[in-house]
């Protein structure tokens, strides 16, 4: 019977195959029965701490088995983990474990990191840290706060206790930090429910086998990266961590380990076709996956899917991450052009941006979710949780879309993204798509800057393929050629990568104050 509480849903899964593979990373391999096992360790460690249910269990780690273990103990104690990026700055650590009122850090060990050190200059800020734990294999001098992850694991094993009974619709798995591309972070709230249920219909998307391994070099400290590992154990699969991106590394790791679903983010599938042994791999092994995390063109779609035949899907932090989704049966242009229809469950309505009225097929507007994905809320900003609503209870996206009488929604770009140049309202993602398709680009962002005439000038960033030679005027012709005069871009400037957030989306926002205090000093 399909349960949505976490653990009691892998503890099913570990009864009916202990011996099936679970989790791969480098020369370490851990069948289903071990992860369960470290798990109920962990978990009988961290109740030893005083640690249970909704307490807040912070984890700083890359990709790598302690994550998914950790997760796996919070669930069991009905805690709450708050994954971190280990490249977020000390002050944006310490504003997640405050937030959060944090009682355990678990971070890696490094020649750098002197674990008593740190954890002495973290308490000074962070009353409610009580204790560290460092995934690793220094010898260091530890005391009554300070943990080695291995030793816990060790010593709970004499331990063990039952899962904590819970409601999986109202109780929190998880507190995920949106990546702040448009202002603050907001740590947003998501149960069991929103996680696993959301996972489940996901993977109905992709036809899963009895068989299936699946690559994970999405971070875990994203939705998506989470949810990459959800969704294989809803499904009893083996998960191949990579503990960052690196093409030539995924590429191996699906020779070596026979990968069937590769997921990622439009840049990962840019990055592994663009790497030079690519030709010469075998990837015969990949089925299919989803890309998804930012918008993704009809060009590169179509050329992934000569080696993998993904789904392309939409969602955010707030959803669980996914609201829509292709399938294997959609009509080829819908495949190729739109990001699906809702999973199981979902309602959408689009929102009209002058008179907030619920719309339905064919009108575009901001996109309005409701459903059991949708998230609980934001931690501690009830107001900024109201405001996200509509008053017939529809998460606001912020992203602008169509659907269609069919049910296949488009979406044209983000509501705060919105260009509004001359009193005409221009969309980036539709300029994007037209320059993806020059020869010479290899990726694009266009925003807006301010302009005293026209209220915002049009800028198209560009990342030339490497070796071509390409010039602003000729984008400018190229895009003239296919598009309304006044959403051809009024400046272009080239970059040789984008500033990009850890979930894999590029920091427009970076991007355009960057351009703005260019143009503001010529």
């Amino acid at each position: 019977m399909a349960t949505y509480h976490l653990a009691e849903n892998f503890a099913q899964q570990a009864e009916k195959s202990p011996n099936r593979e679970c989790l791969i990373f480098g020369a370490r391999r851990m069948t289903y029965g071990q992860v369960d096992q470290e798990a109920r360790a962990l978990q009988a460690a961290l109740s030893e701490f005083g640690i249970g249910s909704g307490d807040a269990v912070a984890v700083e780690l890359t990709n790598r088995p302690e994550w998914v273990i950790c997760l796996l103990a919070v669930s069991r104690l009905g805690a709450v983990i708050v994954p971190i990026d280990p490249s977020v700055s000390d002050h944006e650590l310490k504003y997640q474990l405050r937030h959060t009122e944090a009682s355990v850090l678990v971070v890696a060990e490094s020649d750098d990191l002197d674990p008593i050190e740190a954890f002495e200059e973290l308490i000074t800020d962070l009353p409610d840290l009580q204790y560290l734990i460092t995934v690793g294999d220094e010898d260091r001098w530890y005391d009554d706060r300070v943990f080695r992850f291995s030793d816990l694991v060790s010593g709970g094993r004499r331990t063990p206790l039952a899962v904590e009974d819970l409601d999986p619709a109202a109780a929190p798995l998880a507190i995920i930090y949106t990546s702040g591309t448009m202002g603050k972070p907001k740590g947003v709230v998501l149960t069991h429910q929103n996680l696993v249920l959301t996972a489940i219909r996901t993977m109905e998307a992709l036809a899963p086998t009895d068989d299936e391994v699946v690559m994970c070099a999405v971070p875990l400290t994203t939705v998506f990266g989470a949810h990459i590992v959800i969704s294989a154990f809803v499904i009893g699969a083996t998960i191949v961590l990579l503990d960052r991106f690196k093409s030539t590394a995924v590429l191996d790791a699906i020779e070596r380990e026979g990968v069937t679903i590769c997921h990622g983010v439009p840049t990962m599938f840019q990055l592994l076709m663009r790497d030079a042994s690519f030709e010469g791999r075998d990837l015969s092994t990949v089925r299919t996956g989803i890309v998804a995390g930012s918008p993704v063109s009809t060009d590169l779609v179509r050329r992934v899917r000569q080696w993998n035949d993904v789904q392309i899907a939409y969602g955010l932090t707030e959803t669980g991450p996914t609201v829509t989704i292709t399938r294997f049966g959609d009509p080829p242009e819908a495949r190729d052009t739109t990001v699906g229809r809702p999973i199981e469950g979902v309602d959408l309505k689009v929102v009209d941006m002058k008179t907030k009225a619920l719309h339905g097929p064919e009108a575009a507007g901001e996109l309005a979710v409701k459903g059991p994905n949708v998230m609980a809320g934001y931690y501690r900003m009830p107001s900024e949780t109201e405001r996200s609503f509509t008053p017939e209870g529809y998460f606001l996206t912020g992203d602008l879309a169509v659907t269609d009488e069919s049910g296949f929604v488009t979406i044209v770009g983000r509501r705060k993204e919105m260009i509004i140049r001359g009193g005409y309202n221009i969309y980036p993602r539709e300029v994007e798509d037209i320059l993806r398709t020059h020869p010479g680009v290899g990726d694009v962002c266009v925003f807006g800057i301010p302009n005293e005439i026209l209220g915002e000038l049009i800028c198209a960033g560009v990342v030339p393929v490497e070796g071509a030679i390409v010039t602003g005027d000729e984008i400018k012709a190229f895009t003239r050629d296919q598009i309304a005069d006044f959403k051809v871009p009024d400046i272009v400037r080239f970059f040789d990568t984008f500033p990009m957030t850890g979930s894999g989306k590029v920091k427009r926002m970076e991007l355009a104050e960057l351009v703005r205090l260019e143009t503001s000093t010529t």
